[in-house]
């Protein structure tokens, strides 16, 4: 059975109560829900991951590579434009990957429109809030060679 790892960088564990207006009034347990139903429906295993920490999130990708996960889809946040050691576990991992955001990144400031991730992953859903998440999940499903 295919597998699929969504990861969460920090803050996101406050998704419907921070900054509603960016980022949506869904809470993560609302998204995370939604996407285990696509992924049960699918037939594709579904874990999920959200940290405040860099380490955690790096140590999950090395465990994803051992335990055969077939694709990560990967929201990380603030680390997106400050992590070299996150950029470095998913080349070490060397499992395909999409980069999500909630917000418009580029439409952002400037610090925020540079990611040390989007040129080594598969693609990038930016600014469609918790429907990219989505978007991404069936994409990743279809890439491991299941209908989504």
């Amino acid at each position: 059975m295919p597998h699929l790892l969504v990861l969460h960088g920090p803050n996101l564990n406050r998704l419907g109560s921070r900054e509603p207006d960016r980022y949506g009034h869904q809470t993560l347990d609302q998204i995370n829900a939604h996407l285990a139903q696509i992924c049960e429906e699918a037939g594709v295993g579904f874990d999920v991951l959200q940290s405040n920490h860099e380490g955690v999130l790096i140590e999950r990708i090395h465990t994803a590579a051992d335990q055969g996960v077939g694709f990560i889809v990967i929201n990380p946040a603030a680390y997106t434009h400050t992590s070299i050691g996150l950029r470095d576990a998913l080349l070490a991992a060397a499992l395909p990957f999409l980069e999500v955001h909630l917000s418009n990144v580029h439409a952002r400031e400037a610090f925020r429109q540079h990611s040390y991730l989007s040129d080594i992953a598969e693609g990038v859903i930016s600014g469609l809030g918790a429907e990219g998440y989505e978007f991404a999940v069936r994409a990743a499903i279809r890439r491991m060679g299941g209908q989504a």
